[in-house]
């Protein structure tokens, strides 16, 4: 196998996903509407509710509405990534990943091909956000559109791999929608998406150990740090080490043939 082999490779699973994901209109919509909302009515609303002498120390120059935009920004690769995994499912319930697992590729560049193609659709739904974004008078540096893209990636294929693990754990379809809220909610909220996570440690420290030790918490830290032209060394090697460990575990655990052998068991 050449390089020119595995590009082809990746260029056909990447049509495939554009094609899907322009096909579904309202999933496209529907990333830009959640996190704008968030950004629009919940910020508006908590930011009136505890007013400017809440907000961190550090977070003197800039509204709270700027300060969750890297929040909303991981949110909407979160939801994305489930919604590739959900995808992934739907494909191994129908043989065409057991298909695609047939080629002389190895599984593990297989596998990888299919989560990076989702987290360049992502990347088109942050981008467009931030856009929005700018358009209704947040005020997120133009050149952090450059400096956060790497941080972007990272993180897509942290949550991307996540989500892949659990599908590979997802018997049947119908089991993941349930999994999907199960872990997008509580990973969301008990994170720094919303929240600075030293308030959190005046509430709780419990729920502050538990953000500190949520991937997602530090997948945002990159982000905001890198939207205005810093590096967070220690944010940079969790997702590195948690985008490791989701997506080794999940190429190991990945069984095409679980959803065709699902339905021949079945009576």
């Amino acid at each position: 196998m050449t390089a020119l082999h595995y590009g082809r490779a990746f260029a056909g699973i990447a049509e495939r996903e554009f094609l899907r994901f322009f096909q579904q209109k309202e999933r496209f919509f529907a990333a830009l509407v959640r996190p704008l909302v968030w950004l629009l009515i919940f910020a508006t609303g908590l930011r009136a509710a505890l007013g400017a002498s809440s907000l961190p120390p550090y977070v003197t120059d800039i509204t709270y509405e700027v300060y969750i935009v890297p929040g909303l920004m991981a949110m909407v690769q979160l939801f994305n990534g489930m919604q590739s995994s959900l995808s992934m499912v739907y494909d191994r319930e129908m043989g065409s990943m057991k298909v695609l697992l047939t080629t002389p590729l190895p599984r593990a560049f297989l596998l990888f091909a299919r989560l990076l193609a989702g987290v360049i659709v992502s990347l088109l739904q942050v981008y467009a956000f931030l856009i929005i974004a700018r358009l209704v008078g947040i005020d997120v540096p133009w050149s952090g559109l450059l400096t956060v893209l790497l941080p972007l990636v990272l993180t897509g294929l942290m949550l991307g791999a996540l989500g892949m693990l659990l599908a590979s754990t997802i018997k049947q379809l119908e089991n993941f929608a349930g999994v999907m809220n199960f872990v997008i909610f509580p990973m969301f909220f008990a994170s720094s998406a919303l929240y600075p996570l030293a308030k959190v440690q005046e509430s709780s420290l419990f729920l502050y150990w538990l953000c500190r030790l949520n991937p997602l918490s530090h997948a945002v830290e990159l982000i905001r740090f890198a939207l205005y032209g810093q590096f967070n060394v220690m944010a940079f090697v969790i997702v590195c080490g948690a985008l490791a460990c989701f997506l080794g575990t999940a190429v190991v655990a990945y069984d095409p043939a679980r959803g065709l052998q699902s339905r021949k068991d079945s009576p």
